[in-house]
């Protein structure tokens, strides 16, 4: 198993296949990096060095009790593709991993990111405040911690059920994608997941995406029922200098699963455009 030991310890799973310009992924919560196999195996098959890694907490990395939050993971994945020696990446991250994404791309990506992908991402900002009176409730993300510090078993099976739009009528539900992502989900750490959820769901990437001057691709579904794309994808895309917009009619939160033909397609014209 690949492992890369960041400076507090903190032992970083990753995954690194193939050669050619590299591609790398982040997943999002609670998962793993094994939520990327329809993109790694596209683009690996295309000519692509494709990389993805756990996040501390998460999967097959260190159940870390500190160092949950954003600037953290940015920072792991700095030492990381410091240690990997990439160079002209592109940088993919989905839900939790586009706020990742896009906070190292700013933070740390000078000569090194080429582009980003964000998908279904939770940027610029999820919670409902003063500041962003159209985000979602504080209530709905008080009912997630509590739900994963007391109910994580049944919790994380349920929740694949809006995630993936399996509660729409005609959904061609498949039991196996279900089981993935529970299995990922019960991977992790409880507390790591139980930190992530203030994570997502509070911090500010208005700054990260004002400052990013590389290209950023943004891809939503306008049935996504976990992160609303009209709080999110919209409004960071009018904050990126060159940011492209794609709303995709009725996909869902889990689209780079469930729709990975369409998403794989996307991204790879955005890649080499």
């Amino acid at each position: 198993m690949n492992k890369f030991t960041v400076k507090d310890g903190t032992e970083i799973y990753f995954k690194d296949l193939g050669a050619g310009q590299p591609i790398f992924f982040h997943h999002g919560w609670p998962l793993s990096s094994d939520d990327w196999d329809a993109q790694m195996m596209f683009f690996l098959n295309q000519g692509y060095r494709v990389i993805a890694h756990d996040r501390r907490g998460h999967g097959r990395s260190t159940q870390t009790f500190k160092g949950n939050d954003m600037d953290t993971y940015a920072t792991d994945v700095a030492e990381l593709t410091e240690f990997l020696d990439l160079k002209d990446a592109i940088h993919v991250g989905h839900s939790t991993g586009g706020g990742e994404a896009i906070r190292y791309a700013a933070q740390y990506g000078k000569d090194r990111v080429a582009k980003v992908v964000l998908i279904s991402a939770i940027t610029p900002y999820m919670i409902a405040d003063d500041r962003n009176p159209e985000g979602v409730p504080l209530s709905v993300f008080d009912d997630i911690r509590d739900n994963t510090l007391n109910n994580r078993q049944q919790f994380y099976h349920d929740l694949t059920v809006p995630f993936y739009g399996y509660n729409r009528e005609g959904a061609n539900v498949k039991k196996g994608i279900q089981d993935n992502w529970w299995r990922q989900g019960m991977m992790g750490g409880i507390k790591a997941h139980y930190d992530c959820i203030k994570v997502f769901s509070e911090t500010d990437f208005t700054e990260d995406l004002k400052s990013v001057e590389i290209p950023v691709l943004v891809l939503h579904g306008d049935d996504d029922q976990i992160v609303p794309y009209a709080t999110t994808a919209v409004k960071a895309a009018e904050l990126l200098k060159n940011g492209k917009l794609i709303i995709y009619k009725g996909l869902s939160h889990g689209m780079p699963t469930t729709d990975a033909d369409t998403i794989n397609k996307d991204i790879l014209e955005f890649v080499q455009a």
